[in-house]
């Protein structure tokens, strides 16, 4: 799952990147109030912990932004002080949940799994033919046999998912899968799709992921119809590696 901080203090905001990395998750960081309110409006987060005190913007002007945007993901909002008052004006602007310093770091990893169990409008279990990704359990089942996939396969094929039937760039998927410091070439999204074709599609008759040759890729349970000019690629893919 993807997520943004919203944090002006560098120290303390690479410490809670480095927590949340190691939790799995992939963590976009924002210095201020507008690179927050932009990163936020143009990339699908799974969900943003905002500071109330930014620069340039502060986070319930961002958080109104938002939500009057239409932006519908989960946000925590974190007060700079211990007053209930604070929460209250966070949690009727928008806020999903609100966390009065000081705090725990295990006790806002807490309160952000609790919130990302909430539903949003995304489903919590992802269907694509026989393809079956429980995104509460975190499992994956085809056929009804389960799936062992690493956090990087599993991250992708649950974006892949999430765009059942609409072709994705490389580009997208390492922006979603991978957080924005990453520096790999995009080349990466290949090797990780072949890995999710020798762990999805092999021994199927049905082939669900399917190349979409100059453009990326699909998740389809039927043969992807598309404009002229684009090709479908049926790919083999080689032979499983460890994991």
């Amino acid at each position: 799952m993807r997520i943004l901080i919203a944090e002006d203090d560098s120290k303390h905001s690479r410490l809670v990147v480095k927590g949340l990395e190691a939790d799995h998750f992939a963590v976009d960081l924002a210095p201020d109030g507008e690179e927050a309110l932009q990163l936020a409006s143009e990339i699908d987060y799974d969900a943003m912990i905002l500071d109330a005190v930014l620069p340039k913007l502060d986070g319930i002007t961002v958080l109104r932004k938002l939500r009057k945007g239409g932006q519908n993901l989960r946000i925590m909002m974190v007060s700079s002080r211990n007053d209930a008052a604070d929460c209250v004006r966070a949690l009727q602007s928008g806020a999903d949940d609100c966390l009065a310093k000081p705090f725990s770091f295990e006790e806002r990893l807490a309160r952000l799994h609790a919130l990302l169990r909430r539903p949003r409008e995304l489903l919590d279990r992802l269907i694509v033919a026989d393809l079956e990704l429980d995104r509460m359990r975190r499992a994956v089942t085809r056929g009804g046999k389960t799936l062992t996939l690493t956090q990087r396969e599993y991250a992708v094929l649950e974006y892949l998912m999430r765009n059942a039937g609409r072709t994705v760039t490389r580009t997208m998927v390492v922006e979603h899968v991978w957080n924005l410091g990453f520096e790999g070439l995009t080349n990466i999204v290949d090797v990780y799709i072949n890995y999710l074709r020798c762990k999805v599609d092999r021994g199927h008759k049905e082939q669900l992921i399917h190349t979409i040759r100059g453009v990326g890729y699909m998740i389809n349970a039927s043969q992807p119809e598309l404009s002229r000019g684009f090709e479908i690629y049926a790919e083999k893919p080689l032979g499983p590696r460890a994991v």
